[in-house]
């Protein structure tokens, strides 16, 4: 007779766990802080005039904003987008 092994509930699955994205620059990055340094280098004002949604002209907060993004793919993308853009930006202007 053949025993199965025992499942160790605290032993991570390793077929579960993801594999490295060392190319991804949003890998590991909250929406949240994505939305926050976002705001933080352009502005909500200069924000809405790029992303043309409510949420970032009509009083506009970090809270209803993700609120938005979480249920909105089209708005979360252009937002990613708009984070990676930011980066390739600061990375260029570093390096001259």
């Amino acid at each position: 007779m053949i025993k199965s092994p025992k499942i160790n509930a605290t032993q991570p699955d390793p077929l579960a766990t993801p594999l490295k994205q060392r190319n991804n620059p949003l890998h590991g990055i909250t929406l949240e802080a994505i939305l926050t340094a976002l705001v933080a280098h352009f502005g909500w004002v200069s924000l809405a005039e790029r992303i043309p949604v409510n949420c970032f002209s009509n009083d506009p907060s970090i809270k209803s904003s993700l609120k938005f993004l979480r249920k909105t793919p089209w708005a979360r993308d252009k937002v990613e987008n708009l984070y990676s853009f930011m980066l390739r930006e600061i990375n260029r202007t570093e390096t001259n």
